[in-house]
C-alpha cells in the first residue's frame, strides 16, 4: 500500500523553526519528485517545496515566499523528505501536505508546482505561528 505520513507540525510563534518529516511506504522512493503543499483555512492549496528524484542530482524548487526560509531535502535511506521551516511568519500557517508523483523520465516541468500533477498525499500536518 502506497502512503505518505507526515509529521513535526505544531503551534509556535513567530520567528521559531519547525521540521516536517514526509515518511513513505510502499513505493520506490527514489523514482519520485516529492512536493510540499500547504493549504489555509478557505485558500487554496499552494506549492511551497518540491526536490526531483534522485539519479544524477535531485533539483530543488520553492516557492518565493518561503525562499531562503525553508529547505527541503530527502533522504532515500530513510525513505523520507524534510522541510525545515525557519523565520516563521503568521502567513506560513496551514495544513501541510506532503505529495509524490512518479517520474521515470525525471524531467522537471511547470506542472509539478501544481498540486493535480500529484498522485499520492499524506494526510496532513497542521503549522499555526501566531504573533
Amino acid at each position: 500500500q502506497v502512503q505518505l505520513v507526515e509529521s513535526g507540525g505544531g503551534s509556535v510563534q513567530t520567528g521559531d523553526s519547525l521540521r516536517l518529516s514526509c515518511a513513505a511506504s510502499g513505493l520506490s522512493f527514489s523514482s519520485y519528485h516529492i512536493g510540499w503543499f500547504r493549504q489555509a483555512p478557505g485558500k487554496e492549496r499552494e506549492f511551497v517545496a518540491a526536490i526531483t528524484r534522485s539519479g544524477s542530482g535531485s533539483k530543488i524548487f520553492y516557492a518565493d515566499s518561503v525562499k531562503g526560509r525553508f529547505t527541503i531535502s530527502r533522504d532515500n535511506a530513510k525513505i523520507t523528505t524534510y522541510l525545515q521551516m525557519n523565520s516563521l511568519k503568521p502567513e506560513d500557517t496551514g495544513l501541510y501536505h506532503c505529495a509524490a508523483v512518479n517520474t521515470p523520465q525525471g524531467t522537471w516541468s511547470a506542472t509539478y508546482y501544481k498540486p493535480q500533477a500529484y498522485r499520492v498525499w499524506g494526510q496532513g500536518t497542521q503549522v499555526t505561528v501566531s504573533t
